[in-house]
């Protein structure tokens, strides 16, 4: 009864920024690790960030280390992704995830997936 809903997602020349959105609904979100996920075409979903409980800690791919920031507002239910400096390479669709656990590099094992949110830089 879980669902998370990802928005913000869109088309943005390269250098700009976007930050993206997720709504969790169902249950408590605060007892949820929360995260994002990335997934070009042809490619495997990589992981990009993650946040725990209380927010206090966040861990970030390399790749996109200093770029972008991940925060929550467990008031709103609300995990963002703020997007800064962006670039091609960023192009993808963006997934938020939820783990009553942990969120670790690999997607595998993820409790709760949102639909998707495509992210296009242009060049």
């Amino acid at each position: 009864q879980v669902q998370l809903v990802e928005s913000g997602g869109g088309l943005v020349q390269a250098g700009n920024s976007l930050r993206l959105s997720c709504v969790l609904s169902g249950r408590t979100f605060s007892s949820y690790v929360m995260g994002w996920f990335r997934q070009a075409p042809g490619e495997e979903r990589e992981f990009v960030a993650s946040i725990n409980w209380s927010g206090g800690r966040t861990n970030y791919a390399g790749s996109v280390k200093g770029r972008f920031t991940i925060s929550r507002d467990n008031a709103k239910n609300t995990v963002y992704l703020q997007m800064n400096s962006l670039k091609p390479e960023d192009t993808a669709v963006y997934y938020c995830a939820a783990d009553s656990i942990r969120i670790g590099l690999s997607p595998s094992n993820i409790d709760y997936w949102g639909q998707g949110t495509q992210v296009t830089v242009s060049s």
